[in-house]
């Protein structure tokens, strides 16, 4: 009957369906007269074959924590530049600033290992509802709940990961309606072969950031290694490219306005399946905090960072990211209160209610259950403001987030591996490792006293039944900064957190160990850790709760909706569907879809965030724009606007024409569409891709790439575009 449902309402569609990030298992049951209709020119089966695990979805890798996609058969992968960061950040100093002046490897041989990087390429997805759900004893609390599920997701990701070089999770969907175990391979040396300059990757900066008119080049290309005989394999000069047995040619024509587009990618996180008043506390609280937070954050790295070039370099990253979560949450605010979502969810739950209550024998107990979710929101909501401080502790000061980082390595290893948070079990400890290793690069210890005195000023002001204790035993009840800056400075001065050969070590201690050394920072450490660990308790309760009741509340929302509702992002391989086309953001205000090299030029005013490189400027001076003039708009085209259904993670996503041809890679939402996480908009639903004929322009007529042109399979004057394979 499910499946009825959505053939019928997909077929019967009157309008373009731009809503929706589709699993490929529910891309299998897409129409294909409907596909056809929007602009699908392959066979549906292209899209995603599951008995052999290959489709326009298996070009699609995810990156860690971004997407990409293959574009060579010699295992090239674009994604977005700043998905690229921490390798170009990885490779810069003063003397060699590959941020500011891009990178590209002239061979093989001159491209630069990744530390940690890594990608994985999809290969199966399987419903263990069943499974997952039947390990849950008769009559377990929330909290045995909880284990019980995590304990079964675990040994389900165990057995699949006992094939070499494969990466696996189980995936939860609605609430719990659903759990998929995802299968993946993971490629483990990845290598930078192109960045441009970070005047055309981040042009604009964080004026343009979520907004259009937008002229950003946000692309870079890696690409993957194995060993010899193609098995995966950590960085060695013996590797050899990945052979990808699918990848997306790239098309030389672009696209136009009503152009059919696909963007395929890991969406992060979405909240469409929020309870009204669980919207309203994001709405009222949460934000507000991110805002103000990390804001603070923020001013303190960028005025700390002016200070020493190296310092710059060295709080880049961390500085980047905060940046785009704080200006999201300016946007989250300002769509939330624009769209009216928070009513117009509190609208449709009222609708739900009032026909489930027409057969309160069917669906009493998804009315209990949303009762149950309010007063479980209500519960947590008391203890809101030491919590977000708590779990926020690890987005600041890099020197107590090592030390509770190792502290909870040590903590979790004395327990059997099934039993440990999952990230701290014996398949991440590479991945920690790395990232310890890593961080390195990312420690300025001026900036990084100056943050940890903001958290400590934060913690101290909190109210006594919300004390952070590892705070007030260290650094006192009562805020004084003349005592707390000494004993940042005492702190700091005292540990060896700081030195990568002795960190690394503290990764392998026990906890005995680690308090053996009587470092004054990672005793700190370990007692910020202890409360981290009591809050990680608390939510898998309350994680419990919501596995025990949202499902049955959602039965009811998509039974009453009578039409498919694709689930809320969760990082899990999906599908959008979209048309090019620009959008009107206010009254007496329309954006076209589409912007050009002149427009970027227009705005170049030879300061930052607006200062295009000279070699652009020279290129486009001399009209050296090659084959890459887009006839219509008798220009180079940078960017365009779809209006596909995508949310973080989708950074760095394919964005495909209906023959499966790369038009593009998505990097960015416009700011009026940022609270679509909670709700999709029509109407200003926009996501912002980089025309891939801008890459071919930078590569061809501003650096002379004809080496990576050519095994693009793109020559000058002689652009070739096949059907995706």
């Amino acid at each position: 009957m499910k499946k009825t449902l959505l053939l019928l309402s997909l077929v019967a569609a009157p309008v373009f369906a731009g809503e929706g990030k589709w699993t490929p298992q529910q891309v299998l049951e897409l129409s294909p007269a409907w596909l056809k209709a929007q602009g699908l020119q392959l066979p549906p089966d292209k899209l995603w074959d599951p008995k052999r695990g290959t489709g326009l979805l298996a070009g699609t890798v995810n990156t860690g924590g971004c997407s990409g996609s293959f574009i060579s058969a010699s295992g090239l992968i674009i994604t977005n530049h700043h998905c690229a960061f921490s390798i170009i950040q990885e490779h810069s100093s003063p003397q060699k600033d590959l941020i500011t002046d891009g990178f590209l490897a002239k061979s093989q041989a001159e491209e630069l290992p990744g530390k940690g990087s890594r990608v994985q390429v999809p290969r199966g997805f399987k419903d263990v509802t069943a499974e997952v759900n039947g390990a849950v004893p008769q009559g377990a609390d929330d909290l045995a709940r909880y284990k019980a599920i995590d304990r079964k997701q675990k040994e389900l990701v165990a057995e699949c990961e006992k094939r070499p070089a494969t990466r696996c999770q189980v995936a939860t969907f609605d609430g719990g309606v659903n759990y998929t175990l995802v299968d993946a391979v993971e490629l483990q040396d990845v290598r930078l072969v192109y960045a441009p300059p970070r005047a055309v990757g981040e042009y604009g900066g964080e004026e343009d950031n979520w907004m259009w008119p937008r002229h950003t080049g946000d692309f870079a290309i890696i690409r993957a290694y194995t060993a010899p005989d193609g098995a995966s394999a950590a960085f060695s000069d013996k590797n050899v490219p990945y052979k990808a047995e699918f990848f997306f040619p790239l098309s030389t024509q672009g696209v136009k306005p009503g152009d059919f587009v696909m963007v395929l990618g890991y969406p992060g996180t979405t909240f469409r399946t929020l309870l009204a008043d669980e919207m309203a506390e994001r709405q009222a609280r949460y934000y507000p905090a991110i805002r103000d937070v990390l804001g603070e954050a923020i001013r303190i790295l960028e005025a700390e960072g002016e200070k020493d070039p190296a310092g710059k370099i060295a709080v880049a990253s961390q500085l980047k990211s905060l940046h785009n979560v704080y200006k999201n949450a300016g946007g989250q605010l300002a769509g939330l209160k624009r769209g009216h979502i928070v009513e117009k969810q509190r609208d449709a739950e009222a609708g739900t209610v009032a026909w489930a209550q027409k057969d309160s024998a069917k669906w009493g107990d998804a009315l209990k259950a949303r009762e149950a979710l309010l007063a479980e929101q209500q519960a947590s909501s008391k203890t809101f403001d030491r919590e977000f401080l708590l779990s926020m502790s690890g987005r600041l000061a890099r020197g107590p987030a090592l030390a509770t980082s190792v502290s909870r390595l040590a903590m979790e290893r004395a327990k059997p591996d099934l039993e440990r948070r999952p990230e701290y079990m014996d398949r991440e400890l590479p991945r920690i490792k790395d990232r310890l290793e890593r961080e390195q690069k990312n420690l300025f210890l001026p900036a990084d006293k100056v943050l940890l005195h903001a958290f400590v000023k934060r913690a101290q002001a909190l109210p006594q039944d919300a004390r952070i204790a590892s705070v007030d035993a260290v650094f006192g009840k009562t805020y004084s900064q003349k005592d707390v800056t000494a004993k940042i400075d005492s702190l700091y001065a005292g540990t060896k957190l700081f030195n990568q050969a002795e960190r690394l070590k503290m990764a392998d201690e026990s906890v005995g160990q680690l308090t053996a050394r009587r470092d004054p920072l990672l005793g700190f450490g370990m007692e910020l850790a202890k409360e981290q660990a009591a809050l990680d308790d608390t939510r898998d309760r309350r994680q419990g709760a919501s596995s025990r009741l949202r499902p049955a509340w959602r039965k009811a929302v998509m039974a009453q909706a009578g039409k498919p509702i694709a689930p809320d992002a969760n990082s899990t391989l999906r599908v959008s569907f979209a048309k090019v086309q620009g959008y009107t953001p206010r009254d007496g205000a329309q954006y076209l879809p589409q912007t050009t090299l002149t427009g970027m030029l227009q705005k170049h005013t030879g300061e930052e965030p607006f200062n295009a490189p000279e070699k652009v400027r020279a290129a486009a001076a001399a009209k050296k724009f090659g084959q890459w003039v887009d006839p219509r708009l008798k220009d180079v085209p940078v960017d365009f606007l779809a209006d596909a259904d995508t949310t973080g993670g989708n950074s760095g996503s394919p964005t495909v024409n209906g023959k499966g041809q790369l038009v593009g890679v998505n990097f960015d939402r416009v700011w009026e569409n940022v609270a679509n996480d909670f709700g999709y908009n029509p109407d200003v639903a926009r996501n912002v891709n980089v025309d891939v004929r801008y890459l071919l322009w930078q590569l061809d007529q501003v650096e002379d790439a004809d080496a990576l042109l050519r095994e693009l399979n793109v020559r000058k004057g002689k652009p070739v575009a096949k059907e995706a394979r």
